[in-house]
């Protein structure tokens, strides 16, 4: 399933995404696989992020799940994104079910065998595409598990099941949060935590004078503004509340509404609903606002996350409001830049106390800038490639299971072998050679 449902409109990245181009497939290069629940197109976040610096080393496949066409046949819809080559499964409507499994698993052997490589990697964001993914094999599956998708309103009745399976047949499992590596560490034996991390040099242009954004213009200030998806996690009460008390302060959001009724959202003269923006956009909007906010909601849905938007808020140099989520609790509640309030009175008090930080500018980016040192996305998909080169070395220092045997496949949800590259008639070249580091 996808969790932007039937919201197919595009987002994405913006101006500085490079233009798209054909990318030849180098064989003496690994091919990356990436299995994913989130369009491309959509909101540009950990994915993308990481996705896009494989590609600058490796041939990258990234998997949509699939659309409808009108056209009578299944076809794959294909297109270059950033060096990555985005691929949609597209097929008729009266398609579903088991047919629709198999046509995807039809769809993806075609394009792989049109890919041959050294070495494939399987990275997968989410479990509900093992069923058309299960019997591909590979020298490495990763699972970049980001979000308790379980939780997320709308997830499948069988999304547990099938993480069980992944979680038996990954080498690695990266977590998007420290709550989330609590919650999964004792599930596998090599389990990762990978807190989503932040482009300083790209948020950082909120801190220069910003022509502000044309609907953004004659909102009164103070401004106090939210960006990023606007779903069953959003405290829409919070937001309705705090508004209404403070008639005075004008609160921007920014983002898609997703899965919850557009109808619900509150409406008052001092709130107002931007829609979605670019993530070239965003430091335009940021650069505008005195504070920045995160009114997430407390349930499950909420319960893992580690929002993307905390150091992107204080690389653009704004004071941040938070309501009590874990993990902005456990790293940023003892930064003075970041205040946490569990009601809507301390949300007022804190969104007050913000506002004397955005007053005092050099205090505020000096405490942001200590707080973000050594934070990067470069940092994050380095120490990420180290750990899958571990994880291939281990696998050869095994000389009884290296290079890997030939074995039948078993059923779905057994942990089965991976292809070595000589099952494959593929180069020998060492792993450190192909673009992955040396340990």
């Amino acid at each position: 399933m996808s969790w932007a449902g039937p919201y197919q409109f595009s987002i994405g990245k913006g101006s500085s995404a490079s233009e798209s181009q054909a990318v030849v497939h180098d064989p003496s290069r690994p091919t990356l696989v990436c299995l994913s629940h989130l369009r491309w197109g959509f909101v540009y976040q950990r994915p993308q992020h990481l996705i896009a610096r494989f590609a600058r080393e490796w041939n990258v496949i990234y998997v949509e799940e699939p659309l409808v066409s009108d056209a009578p046949a299944p076809w794959l819809e294909t297109r270059i994104e950033e060096g990555v080559t985005v691929v949609v499964p597209r097929h008729p409507a009266h398609c579903s079910g088991d047919a629709l499994i198999t046509l995807q698993r039809g769809l993806l052997d075609a394009l792989l065998a049109t890919r041959p490589g050294s070495q494939r990697v399987l990275w997968y964001y989410t479990p509900m595409a093992l069923p058309f993914s299960d019997h591909l094999r590979a020298d490495l599956v990763v699972y970049d598990c980001m979000d308790e998708l379980s939780a997320f309103r709308g997830a499948p009745p069988d999304l547990l099941a099938f993480e069980r399976s992944l979680l038996q047949r990954a080498d690695l499992v990266f977590t998007g949060g420290y709550s989330l590596y609590e919650a999964k560490r004792d599930r596998h034996p090599s389990v990762h935590p990978f807190p989503s991390s932040v482009d300083v040099e790209h948020f950082g242009r909120a801190r220069l004078p910003q022509q502000d954004p044309v609907d953004q213009l004659a909102i009164p200030r103070p401004r106090l503004g939210f960006y990023g998806v606007i779903d069953e996690r959003f405290d829409i009460d919070l937001l309705a509340r705090v508004a209404r008390e403070r008639p005075e302060w004008h609160f921007v959001m920014v983002g898609p509404v997703v899965k919850i009724d557009p109808a619900e959202l509150p409406q008052a003269a001092n709130i107002h609903w931007l829609g979605p923006k670019t993530y070239d956009e965003l430091p335009h909007y940021l650069s505008g606002w005195q504070v920045a906010l995160m009114p997430f909601a407390l349930n499950e849905s909420t319960r893992f996350i580690s929002p993307t938007k905390t150091p992107e808020y204080l690389a653009g140099g704004c004071p941040v409001v938070s309501t009590p989520i874990t993990d902005v609790v456990r790293t940023y509640g003892d930064t003075g830049v970041v205040r946490i309030a569990g009601t809507p009175d301390e949300f007022i008090v804190a969104c007050e106390r913000a506002l004397d930080d955005s007053a005092d500018p050099g205090a505020l980016l000096a405490t942001a800038d200590a707080v973000l040192q050594e934070m990067s996305w470069d940092q994050t998909w380095l120490l990420m490639k180290e750990k899958m080169q571990c994880a291939m070395a281990d696998w050869k220092s095994d000389k009884q299971n290296w290079p890997r045997p030939v074995a039948a496949v078993p059923s779905f949800g057994q942990r089965r072998p991976h292809a070595s590259p000589l099952e494959n008639g593929a180069s020998t070249t060492s792993s450190s050679e192909q673009g992955l580091p040396a340990v």
